[in-house]
């Protein structure tokens, strides 16, 4: 069987090398974001990780070669910590490239903003979930939290960072999608991660497309991906659409697809797309590529996937990132179960691991919420395994 090319940067081999690395500096958060994958609380927790234990965090890594990995200091609220501007400038005078992902609470200010981007912040990231304010407020837990997201993008990008919204996709929300769209393109953001929820956390009360509406959301995110770089998270099959459409005929898609087509041509037709051509993602996925240490200083292959592989206050990160069993599995697409195990793009998609465990209970099994049928899929010797 044929395998397709791994989509990967010719210095970064993710075996050995994280291409981002997630820090939850703090569980501490103000927000209850009904979909949020942790219990956030509103005090720092006891036991997690000093000014001091950060540092050596930033350190371990530090020592990979360049490129390193990307460092994003989340939460929680990283503007919760009274030293987040210690561990920006820290890691930036490491070499660092140090993003920020706070909550949209009262610490969110110009001055912070400007004393943070002093330090060495690259780029920052706010959350948007609905296009009105009705819907993103339900999910934020809190009034106003929409008109304050909109009018702190104008003061991320006044400041001097990269902007990037990050919104989640339900099927309470989905349908917002390109009115959505058109709100992250009017609030200057270079890059829209669209995260497909996994029910874990208090995600789990909340309603996940089913497989054939994520295919067709998917496929409407590569032909709006001119008009704004498109990032999903816990969707790699975006990678093997990306694929699919560069070689195949157009994409028929159902109800949902057509809606959102149409309502794009509505909303934005009269707009020209950008004449950047898209990149083609990388082929980062839990455990490769990736790697999130969470306030305690537990290392997980994503903060979706509740899989504890190792604490850097007892070794160093580098090496339980390349050596830990777990993540090995995640890397091997041999490991696998399932159409997932025997699936052409195995090497560029290999499913949301996270979504197999939360659904399955086992992080190998073949990801359920994906609608496609492999070439490889029905080969005898496959007989009888789950899909």
């Amino acid at each position: 069987m044929t395998r397709s090319p791994v989509v990967r940067q010719v210095r970064h081999d993710l075996n050995v090398k994280p291409f981002i690395a997630i820090w939850e500096v703090t569980r501490a958060c103000q927000l209850v974001c009904r979909h949020c994958r942790a219990d956030a609380q509103h005090e720092p927790a006891p036991g997690q990780l000093s000014t001091r234990e950060g540092f050596a965090l930033l350190d371990s890594l530090a020592t990979y070669g360049h490129p390193r990995p990307l460092v994003v200091l989340t939460g929680g609220d990283p503007f919760e910590r009274g030293d987040l501007t210690e561990l920006t400038r820290y890691g930036t005078d490491l070499g660092l490239n140090i993003s920020l992902s706070p909550s949209v609470t009262p610490r969110l200010t110009r001055e912070r903003l400007v004393e943070l981007r002093a330090a060495g912040g690259s780029a920052l990231s706010l959350s948007l979930d609905g296009a009105e304010a009705a819907t993103h407020d339900h999910f934020r837990g809190f009034a106003g939290t929409f008109d304050q997201t909109v009018a702190m993008a104008d003061v991320v990008t006044d400041v001097g960072y990269r902007l990037q919204i990050n919104s989640t996709l339900t099927a309470g929300n989905v349908r917002e999608a390109p009115a959505l769209l058109a709100r992250v393109i009017d609030m200057g953001a270079r890059l829209w991660s669209v995260f497909f929820l996994v029910p874990t956390g208090r995600g789990t009360g909340l309603g996940a497309l089913s497989a054939d509406e994520r295919e067709d959301v998917l496929h409407w995110l590569h032909e709006v991906s001119d008009r704004v770089a498109i990032k999903t998270t816990e969707a790699p099959q975006y990678r093997r659409v990306v694929l699919q459409r560069a070689k195949g005929p157009a994409y028929e898609g159902g109800e949902l697809y057509r809606h959102l087509t149409s309502e794009t041509t509505r909303l934005l037709g009269e707009r020209p797309a950008s004449p950047r051509k898209p990149r083609p993602p990388m082929a980062v996925n839990a455990g490769s590529g990736f790697v999130f240490i969470d306030h305690l200083g537990d290392v997980y292959p994503n903060g979706f996937l509740p899989l504890h592989c190792g604490n850097v206050k007892d070794s160093p990160l580098p090496e339980i990132y390349a050596e830990s069993p777990v993540f090995k599995s995640l890397r091997d697409p041999s490991t696998w179960k399932g159409k997932c195990s025997v699936c052409e793009f195995a090497t560029v998609c290999g499913g949301s691991r996270s979504t197999a465990y939360a659904v399955t209970g086992d992080p190998l099994s073949s990801d359920p919420t994906c609608s496609y049928v492999p070439e490889g899929w029905g080969f005898p010797e496959k007989a009888g395994q789950p899909v």
